[in-house]
């Protein structure tokens, strides 16, 4: 009795604290993610970097078009503090650089209207499936606040488990 007791608090303070299970709802994030893919978000990791893929609260200024909407989405972290991020022929640049983004599929565009300089506190995110996201591009930088956690492995299904 003691042990099952035992584990039932680690399991409350673990999701509580550490860790905690998402399922991509949309196809933003495909091919990295999928619909119905389940990652685990280690939840004390609030200050991503370039290329994390991070699960954040959904911006005020990006209200839910119906009740079924989300209210976490994910995103790969694209812009950090101070940058400005543009695109050039398609493709990302930050401060003028073309951004490496070797998890996007060969041939994939992005389009962006004006740059953006991403403000001190926040960050810029993308869904790796540019066509189909919903993201930055449209509701701009998002406030670190807003950050649940960092997607550190991808648990469903079981044939796709591994890092992310």
């Amino acid at each position: 009795m003691v042990t099952i007791a035992i584990a039932a608090v680690l399991t409350v303070l673990l999701k509580s604290f550490l860790l905690q299970a998402y399922s991509i709802p949309s196809e933003s994030m495909v091919p990295t993610l999928k619909i119905g893919d389940r990652v685990l978000v280690f939840r004390l990791d609030r200050d991503p970097s370039r290329g994390d893929i991070v699960v954040f609260d959904r911006p005020p200024n990006d209200p839910k078009t119906n009740e079924s909407d989300p209210d976490v989405l994910i995103k790969r972290v694209i812009g950090l503090p101070g940058e400005t991020i543009d695109v050039v022929d398609g493709r990302v640049r930050v401060d003028g650089t073309a951004l490496d983004e070797d998890y996007l599929p060969a041939g994939t565009t992005t389009v962006l209207s004006e740059p953006i300089t991403v403000p001190k506190g926040k960050i810029l995110v993308m869904g790796d499936n540019r066509l189909r996201s919903l993201d930055g591009r449209s509701f701009g930088p998002i406030d670190k606040d807003l950050i649940v956690g960092r997607a550190i492995v991808r648990i469903w299904p079981f044939s796709r488990i591994g890092g992310i």
